[in-house]
């Protein structure tokens, strides 16, 4: 039986992220720390035995100490049952089996551990991917394959429950930034590490052209202030809590005792009947 096709080519992120240590660019990281310590206040609950799943540990360590932290590998270095925390950070969108990796976490939780995830959704680089997109295909006729796709919010929050989380919450949060031009920009998602590392990208160097007529063409149609163009970061977060009895469950359809009309003290009417339709 052969494997399934990889999205990623995992030795080429790994260069890239080593890449991006000499002169890293660590805002988006920074951003997504501070967002999910701000959901952890949120929680009414305290948290013992955290675990991250990072690339990037120096963004974690100082905001929880004696976290374990372990790189997003296929196999995390997480023991079953260790964790009342597992949170995975800004790697998600990289894995060639999310659920895979959603389901370690859900196994390293104790019960009623919380799961939380934060990576980048489909509006990411919307502008970017539209301006190769177009200028690829004026040059060469053709498309390549050279930003990561990402998935829609609807779709990631199914992985939750996919993965054997309870009570599954997706939200999202839009950053809007700006770059003197889409070369700036590019040279940012270098210093993050997250430029192309798709399995299926060309390996050849691409047109010299390309990434000219694909600058004109963003400066042209995703224009900021000031002379500047516009870029999109969406990062979705996942939250969901390791299965546990004391957790809240729905009720069976038609066992209510009580009926909405008088818990909102109104009158239940009922609807009209539709008219009878004519016989042919």
């Amino acid at each position: 039986m052969q494997n399934p096709p990889r999205l990623t080519d995992t030795q080429a992120l790994s260069r890239h992220r080593a890449r991006a240590l000499r002169a890293p660019a660590m805002f988006l990281q920074d951003l997504a720390a501070d967002e999910v310590q701000e959901r952890l206040l949120d929680v009414n609950k305290r948290f013992t035995a955290p675990a991250v799943v990072s690339p990037f540990p120096q963004v974690w360590a100082p905001r929880l100490p004696g976290a374990r932290i372990v790189p997003d590998a296929d196999v995390l270095a997480l023991e079953p049952g260790a964790h009342d925390l597992v949170i995975h950070a800004l790697c998600l969108h990289w894995a060639n089996d999310p659920v895979g990796q959603i389901v370690q976490c859900r196994r390293a939780l104790r019960p009623d551990g919380l799961f939380l995830a934060v990576l980048f959704g489909g509006q990411t680089l919307a502008e970017l991917r539209a301006s190769l997109a177009e200028a690829e295909s004026r040059l060469t006729g053709g498309l390549s394959p050279r930003v990561l796709p990402m998935g829609e919010i609807r779709d990631l929050g199914a992985l939750l429950q996919r993965g054997g989380l309870a009570l599954p919450v997706a939200d999202a949060l839009m950053q809007r930034t700006s770059y003197a031009s889409a070369f700036h920009l590019m040279r940012d998602l270098r210093a993050m590490g997250e430029t192309s590392a798709l399995a299926a990208r060309p390996r050849r160097f691409a047109p010299r052209a390309l990434f000219a007529e694909a600058a004109r063409i963003h400066a042209e149609n995703f224009p900021a202030e000031d002379g500047r163009v516009a870029a999109t970061f969406e990062m979705i977060f996942l939250t969901g809590w390791a299965p546990d009895d004391s957790q809240p469950k729905p009720l069976r359809p038609g066992s209510a005792t009580h009926r909405l009309a008088d818990a909102l003290r109104t009158v239940e009417r009922p609807l009209p009947e539709s008219p009878a339709k004519p016989e042919d």
